[in-house]
């Protein structure tokens, strides 16, 4: 198997976003796990493409790849103003997404550990996400097996209903001597 790539986003780059966005609803919805998107495809919502395109014309958006074909997407920068702000300096995951099709591939872990490597090299020893909370709270489990803990939780208040939110951080280690980018 080819491996995975992950690279810098761009303008170039929003409709494959948006198409993994469409894809991980759609999945969603089968399990019957609308409160997280709902069942709308994100690349008919004028305010979500406004959003993606601002995310990759900002330089925030990560592309994961798999022999030059998107599988993945990150977005990392400074948190929402719907969840409480950090004590200290952060690096912030706004979007975490994969292709289903790669289930399995471990793409949302490696993505998480790029944007561990971004929050390193700026000097930040500290990684937060917030996520959907609601159902059986299997996403806030699923940062958890990445290294992250439960801190805050939140609602968003909806036109329809209150979107249930946690906030999760992962502290930062100092890397071993000898370990991490131009070690040899």
């Amino acid at each position: 198997m080819d491996q995975l790539v992950v690279r810098p986003g761009g303008p170039d780059d929003v409709a494959a976003v948006l198409a993994l966005l469409d894809g991980a609803t759609r999945w969603l919805a089968e399990l019957g796990r609308t409160g997280q998107w709902g069942t709308a495809p994100h690349s008919g919502n004028p305010r979500r493409i406004a959003q993606v395109r601002r995310w990759a014309a900002d330089g925030d958006l990560y592309l994961a790849e798999l022999a030059g074909r998107p599988v993945g997407a990150i977005v990392v920068g400074t948190a929402v103003p719907h969840v409480p702000a950090a004590t200290g300096p952060e690096l912030y995951v706004n979007l975490l997404v994969s292709d289903r099709a790669h289930a399995g591939l471990r793409i949302g872990a490696r993505l998480l550990e790029y944007a561990e490597e971004l929050a390193r090299s700026s000097g930040i020893d500290l990684l937060r996400v917030d996520c959907y909370a609601g159902d059986d709270g299997a996403l806030v489990r699923y940062y958890e097996r990445q290294g992250f803990t439960a801190t805050e939780p939140f609602t968003v208040p909806l036109a329809d209903r209150r979107w249930p939110g946690q906030v999760l951080e992962r502290r930062l280690l100092p890397r071993p001597r000898g370990e991490g980018p131009g070690a040899t």
